[in-house]
């Protein structure tokens, strides 16, 4: 009885999902509607608005492509749907672009119309269905029950993920389980394999997080040896592919270009506060190790007063207590030297800006591990540096966006090293989405 409602309740959640879907699509269409014949109508041809209906074999396309995208069977966090749900809208225009020449039906089908509403999509099916999955999983009605099985400290990081993640709908439990989630890490192979072999009689999604919790095994490549019945994964520093490097570059670089005039009136304004606030020059640069080692002059943002150095020195006399801080995070908690608008830039890492000038000159690039000072070279260990050496620091990184300051000098470390290891163009997006929520809500500052 209790398995039945079970998987009523999963049919009714999948059926919703895709109503949301379908919902989200509408606005997006009547969104283009509005845009192409009102807004911006008198640039274009005469356009008369279109019913939805007449364009459902356009969502029909849609819809398929998000079904082979799994996103309604799979509970998949925030950004590995948004990166399905942009795949699957990708394909769709190509798909229905091609429908439209083969069939010679261009005359009957605004393309401007067909841009806007792939774009608008693009924004509101991901927003929505977040939206939409925070009214379902309000109550537990619609949530997985999971049980974790660990013998390791991951198990509280995987407790406090499915707490504090909400967005995929899980709900840990002792008994009574859906799915199962497995750590492998300190688990001998053969009590591994029993937990495996365990579980697996009785339950149908069991989830093993292999020991190289380290790597992301989504880019991986699993070669098949057949004839001795073995697999290998390929494993590779992705960010010192040069063929990755390119398309970082590219990327980057394009990007920048975007978004340069916003920043140059932002640069105006900042100098300007920065000038009034205190004296000095409003460019403050220092040396820091770039690729390879090489030491470079980073430019940021003055945020202290001029001749700080004894202020600070007092104040370490009267708080000894920020030196052993400074000893882990290598930031003091509360710094004396730095000014008013100065707390402002730093908390929002808006005195990381005058960096372009270092991506236009070649030592940074837009995302990357944080550049790292002279001094912390032989602290961060010989190993480490081989890894977080080889590639160009970056403006901001995974550092910047999961935790900042609330993080100790060796976490900071194992993010660079797993962001070089494991480097994607759409990790590159999410830390540039996540950076911009970072400034604006100041979070970890």
């Amino acid at each position: 009885m209790v398995k039945t409602k079970r998987n009523f309740l999963n049919i009714v959640y999948i059926l919703l999902l895709m109503l949301g879907d379908m919902f989200a699509l509408f606005i997006a269409f009547e969104s283009a509607n509005y845009l192409r014949s009102d807004l911006l109508g008198k640039f274009f041809l005469e356009f008369q608005p279109i019913a939805f209906a007449n364009y459902f074999w356009i969502t029909l396309i849609i819809f398929v492509l998000l079904l082979l995208e799994n996103i309604y069977f799979v509970r998949y966090d925030f950004w590995s749907d948004t990166k399905r749900i942009l795949k699957a809208l990708f394909f769709s225009f190509v798909a229905v672009f091609t429908v439209i020449f083969l069939a010679k039906m261009s005359l009957e089908y605004s393309r401007a119309f067909l841009i806007f509403f792939f774009c608008l999509a693009a924004v509101i099916l991901p927003v929505f269905k977040r939206l939409f999955k925070l009214l379902l999983f309000s109550t537990d009605s619609f949530k997985i029950r999971v049980k974790i099985v660990a013998n390791s400290d991951q198990k509280a990081f995987l407790q406090n993920e499915i707490k504090s993640n909400w967005y995929l709908g899980l709900r840990q439990v002792q008994y009574k389980y859906e799915l199962v989630l497995i750590s492998s890490k300190n688990f001998e192979v053969e009590e591994l394999q029993k937990q495996i072999k365990k579980f697996s009689k009785f339950t149908k999604d069991v989830y093993v997080i292999p020991y190289m919790y380290f790597l992301d095994f989504s880019h991986a490549n699993i070669i098949d040896f057949f004839n001795i019945r073995l697999s290998a994964i390929h494993i590779e520093n992705r960010l010192l592919s040069f063929k990755n490097i390119l398309i970082k570059a590219i990327f980057e670089k394009i990007l920048v270009l975007i978004i340069f005039p916003f920043l140059v009136l932002l640069h105006l304004l900042l100098s300007l506060l920065i000038g009034v606030s205190s004296k000095g020059p409003i460019i403050y640069k220092q040396k820091r190790l770039g690729k390879d080692g090489k030491e470079f002059s980073c430019y940021k943002y003055r945020t202290m007063y001029q001749n700080g150095d004894e202020t600070l020195a007092q104040y370490l006399k009267d708080n000894p207590d920020e030196e052993k801080h400074y000893a882990i995070y290598h930031k003091y908690k509360n710094d004396p030297r730095i000014t008013t608008i100065g707390k402002f830039l730093r908390a929002t890492s808006l005195d990381e800006l005058p960096q372009l000038y270092n991506i236009l000159r070649g030592d940074m690039n837009l995302i990357g591990p944080r550049p790292y000072m002279l001094n912390e070279k032989s602290i961060m260990g010989l190993d480490n540096a081989e890894i977080i050496l080889k590639v160009k620091p970056g403006i901001t990184g995974l550092w910047q966006v999961f935790g900042r300051n609330n993080l100790t000098f060796d976490q900071r470390i194992e993010l660079d090293k797993w962001y070089i290891q494991n480097w994607s163009l759409w990790i590159d997006f999410v830390i540039f989405m996540k950076t911009i929520k970072v400034v604006l809500s100041k979070s970890g500052a």
